[in-house]
């Protein structure tokens, strides 16, 4: 029986006699130690998760996946071992190694320690980059349409060949040529610099042997790739010049009196 119930009951019957002893009260019972609660049932790991589905990546298209790669524009794909992907891929190593001068350049420039001749190399560096894209967009471009290559955009052209003699010519009449060769590694940056040259240097052997397949659209690259490699070898030498350095020379020194023996 409920409390209410048990109220109207008792209203119904009447008040109690005067004469009637009234019961005494339960005794309160004492609380009761609390139980230890009883933890929820942990919810079931669903036995069937539905997959999320992945988000298409932008560049992990998996179209390279069976080792092949496209042409600028299009065309059948080719192996990636390919003379030409072989070609521009080591010109993306260049690019990749002049990052590194430039990151190191860049570094010196913000902690306010970089001399005016740096920040020269820097911003040519830069400029050097950029051009290496046009270098492996020429080399990259499907033959069916070289007729769409653009001069100094897709293609080397007789300017980008002229602007490096210029930088060339200037740099060599403004630093201390070494009569002999060099070891590199005399300042972080001349190393950088010296690693883009070796990597310069195969990528226009790779595409000395395109050149002989007839696979180079134009006709300046190969001066173009020459004369870079040639520019790079004399910005590392401007460079540990900017830090007062000197090269190292090849062949080690061996004292006069040692000679004479």
């Amino acid at each position: 029986m409920t409390e209410e119930s048990s109220n109207r009951a008792a209203a119904a019957a009447g008040p109690t006699p005067a004469s009637a002893e009234p019961s005494a009260p339960d005794p309160v019972p004492a609380d009761p130690a609390p139980a230890d609660p009883v933890p929820a049932d942990p919810v079931p790991a669903d036995p069937t998760p539905t997959a999320r589905p992945a988000r298409a990546s932008a560049v992990a298209t998996g179209r390279g996946d069976d080792g092949t790669t496209g042409l600028l524009f299009g065309g059948d794909r080719i192996p990636k071992d390919d003379l030409r992907t072989e070609a521009y891929g080591t010109l993306d190593e260049a690019v990749a190694a002049l990052g590194l001068a430039r990151a190191e350049l860049d570094l010196r420039r913000r902690l306010d320690v970089l001399p005016p001749a740096l920040a020269e190399i820097e911003a040519l560096v830069l400029r050097i980059q950029r051009e290496l894209f046009v270098a492996g967009a020429e080399l990259s471009a499907n033959p069916a349409a070289w007729s769409r290559l653009r001069d100094g955009v897709t293609r080397v052209s007789a300017e980008m060949v002229a602007g490096i003699d210029v930088i060339l010519a200037d740099y060599e009449e403004s630093i201390e040529l070494p009569a002999e060769f060099v070891v590199p590694g005399e300042t972080r940056t001349s190393a950088a610099l010296e690693l883009a040259r070796t990597i310069l240097r195969r990528a226009e052997r790779r595409a000395v042997t395109l050149e002989r397949a007839g696979l180079v659209p134009g006709e300046h690259l190969l001066a173009y790739l020459n004369r870079l490699a040639d520019l790079l070898w004399i910005l590392a030498r401007a460079a540990e010049q900017a830090e007062a350095r000197t090269a190292t020379a090849a062949r080690a020194r061996v004292p006069r009196s040692r000679r004479a023996r």
